[in-house]
């Protein structure tokens, strides 16, 4: 490895818990983020649908990239550089959505995830007459 590569190693930034999606990642994603992206066209999420192999090769995902779209393993696809929000186009077509992603991501169940969302939720929505003007905000 050469010294500028080791000083960038030793550099990043990290998040306890957390696979931080940096440069090097977006790197060794974007053949998975890329399939991810093309399932905004309905013709596309069919296409995976009928012969999933096929597809995962026209865009030259790695050995490890198809293994965990194989195994619909969503922490192996971000650790083999898949973009959370790409991968949400394929987490769809698995039927599972962006909170069952994120309880994924942090190892907890779904119903926990939600309870944590909900008690870090800001759920007051109006503006004080002040800041909106002097009307109240509906």
């Amino acid at each position: 490895m050469s010294q500028i590569s080791q000083t960038a190693t030793e550099g990043k930034r990290a998040i306890p818990g957390t696979l931080v999606f940096d440069g090097d990642a977006a790197q060794a994603g974007y053949a998975l983020n890329a399939m991810s992206y093309s399932f905004n066209s309905e013709a596309n999420r069919h296409a995976f649908a009928e012969d999933e192999e096929a597809y995962m090769a026209r865009f030259n995902l790695t050995e490890a990239q198809k293994e965990a779209v194989r195994k619909r393993d969503v922490l192996g696809m971000l650790a083999a550089g898949g973009n959370v929000y790409y991968l949400a186009k394929l987490a769809g077509i698995f039927g599972l959505n962006v909170q069952d992603l994120g309880a994924l991501q942090t190892g907890m169940s779904l119903d926990a995830f939600k309870a944590a969302l909900l008690d870090h939720a800001v759920t007051e929505t109006r503006v004080s007459p002040a800041l909106s003007g002097g009307r109240m905000a509906a």
